[in-house]
């Protein structure tokens, strides 16, 4: 092969793992997953540091077993790798009223009318969310709706005949993964946009996992025997959101001409944030 071929396929070379390490869900970054990574530490010096910002780049939150691409939003492949074909195994009924939910999911869909989205949903949503930690403590606060969850050691049970948009959450490390046990979910909150749901005996485990400093695996494992016909399993990757300042912001809901509740704009003038002191100091306008 002479030199200037050798040059052409080097970059050629080159060019295929720079597009698979930027690509989410190729072979390269799968075999990243897999791959042992120390994360750094808290002051303990023990604890894996998850703290920060964090979003999914994918759109799965439109619909976890896939979706086409369409109205500037990129297609998305399903996220759900156990079973192999992608799909939630619905039991009958369950998969009836899966068909439902989707017919009417413009004006059916909880979180868009602004309740809280629910495990494991609030992790893929396209808005970010934030990990606070510290030795013996974790919690994370989402951008959408307020909401958040703490996570307490799992030596405590859960909590008995409760129905919680954000469930009932205890965990545990395993090495220098995140195991998180979360029951006593509402039937509800919906998965995505598209309709799929638990009952309120879903019972959901989740891992939380740095693959690299700015890469966070999360995984939910998701049991149903009311809805579905078998245990199932979503895979997807948070990234760190590295921009100067970042944070999460308020987000605000409105009520409609209907008494339906809907997300704002920030910048809507209609939206007094919390943070936003300024309306105190000056005069209200009509």
């Amino acid at each position: 092969m002479s030199s200037a071929s050798t040059r052409l396929a080097l970059r050629s070379t080159l060019a295929g793992v720079m597009m698979a390490t930027l690509i989410p869900g190729t072979d390269a970054q799968t075999a990243a997953r897999r791959t042992a990574f120390s994360p750094a530490r808290l002051v303990d010096g023990q604890t894996p540091d998850f703290r920060g910002v964090w979003q999914v780049h994918d759109t799965a939150y439109l619909n976890l077993e896939g979706h086409p691409a369409g109205k500037g939003i990129a297609a998305s492949k399903s996220i759900i790798v156990d079973p192999s074909d992608g799909k939630i195994p619905y039991k009958t009924e369950a998969l009836r009223q899966r068909q439902e939910n989707y017919r009417t999911r413009a004006t059916a869909d909880p979180s868009l009318r602004c309740y809280q989205a629910g495990v494991p949903r609030a992790t893929y949503l396209a808005t970010p969310l934030q990990i606070l930690q510290s030795p013996g403590n974790f919690a994370i606060v989402y951008q959408e709706n307020h909401a958040f969850r703490v996570f307490h050691p799992d030596t405590r049970p859960h909590f008995d005949s409760t129905d919680w948009w954000m469930g009932d959450t205890r965990y545990r490390w395993e090495g220098d993964t995140l195991v998180a046990d979360v029951a006593a979910m509402t039937d509800q909150a919906w998965l995505d946009q598209a309709g799929n749901f638990h009952s309120t005996e879903v019972h959901i485990v989740e891992r939380y996992r740095l693959i690299g400093p700015d890469a966070l695996e999360y995984q939910a494992r998701i049991e149903d025997p009311i809805a579905y016909s078998m245990p199932w399993t979503l895979r997807t990757v948070l990234y760190r959101v590295k921009q100067p300042g970042a944070r999460i912001i308020e987000d605000e809901c409105l009520d409609d001409a209907n008494g339906v509740r809907h997300h704002i704009s920030p910048s809507d003038p209609r939206n007094l944030l919390k943070s936003d002191y300024s309306r105190w100091t000056k005069p209200a306008q009509k």
